[in-house]
């Protein structure tokens, strides 16, 4: 099975990545940056989910940390801020999903990923 960090400050989002991913991943879910870096050290997740906007350590800095620790490791971003999308940071992640209770679209995205797909599905 594989292996999922969940990175979101919002513990209704927690529930609900639980509810949704749980049965057919092994999730972890931390709720800052400096949480996710140790956690990562710790789990060496296959995937991380991250939300941009996390208390400590800002997402998009959380990436390169992350990144710096496993350079293959597949990041997909999951925010409200599709601003964010133009940030050069987040261009080292793998896939952008705007965070929405329905979570298709983000399922969908780590299943491509951890099936060796390094192309992120877009929206057109």
């Amino acid at each position: 099975m594989s292996k999922v960090l969940v990175v979101d400050d919002d513990e209704a989002f927690r529930i609900l990545y639980r509810n949704w991913l749980d049965q057919e991943y092994k999730i972890t879910l931390v709720s800052s940056g400096c949480e996710a870096i140790e956690c990562f050290r710790r789990v060496r997740p296959d995937l991380v989910v991250l939300d941009t906007h996390t208390p400590e350590t800002h997402g998009l800095g959380t990436i390169q940390q992350i990144l710096s620790i496993d350079s293959q490791v597949p990041i997909i971003l999951h925010s409200s801020y599709s601003s964010h999308k133009d940030n050069f940071q987040s261009w080292s992640a793998d896939a952008y999903v705007e965070k929405s209770t329905d979570l298709s679209e983000l399922k969908q995205n780590i299943k491509t990923l951890l099936a060796g797909s390094r192309r992120p599905i877009q929206k057109v």
